[in-house]
């Protein structure tokens, strides 16, 4: 399932696909998968756990860092900085599409992406409290808004990668922390 959805993305993940790259048949996959959402939801559980068991190069550097340091961190492990960054945000940005034309995929997605800012805007009140950013507006439209950001970087590199290659993506970041700290 995975090498199809690397090499074809979800509109090519099919349990026709799926068998021919296991050289299996069809019903051996519609045992396991009775349906393509089936196979989807799967697919999309499997990237979910992939991603969150994958390295986090820059979080690990940081060690136990709190605020500013970590929020950059976070927003740094979220970019296509490398190939395996550039595969996972391509099956992550191809996902988008298949959720929204599904509510309960589209509602999965949305409490990710929730989760996500959360553990963001606790970084923006823990650099708050340290003095690193300014008082302002709430810290999880604070979060929010660098979620943003981020994800509009991704979309960017991954279109573009000859005008966004990493040290460019890392510029980007770090200016717009610099413009949360400038308040």
């Amino acid at each position: 399932m995975w090498r199809v959805l690397a090499a074809r993305g979800f509109g090519g993940l099919t349990l026709r696909a799926v068998a021919a790259e296991m050289a299996a048949t069809t019903g051996l996959v519609t045992h396991y998968f009775p349906s393509k959402r089936a196979l989807v939801r799967h697919a999309l559980e499997v990237l979910d756990r992939r991603s969150a068991g994958r390295p986090r190069p820059a979080e690990k550097r940081v060690g136990e860092a709190s605020g500013l340091v970590r929020l950059r961190a976070v927003l740094l492990d979220v970019l296509p900085l490398d190939g395996p960054g550039a595969a996972n945000n391509r099956i992550w940005v191809g996902s988008w599409d298949v959720a929204l034309a599904d509510p309960e995929l589209a509602a999965e997605h949305a409490a990710r992406y929730r989760r996500a800012r959360e553990r963001m805007a606790g970084y923006v009140a823990e650099a708050r409290k340290a003095g690193e950013l300014p008082a302002g507006p709430d810290a999880g439209d604070v979060a929010a808004a660098a979620q943003s950001f981020v994800l509009g970087l991704v979309v960017q590199a991954l279109f573009a990668p000859e005008e966004f290659p990493p040290v460019r993506q890392v510029a980007l970041v770090d200016g717009y922390l610099a413009g949360l700290a400038a308040g």
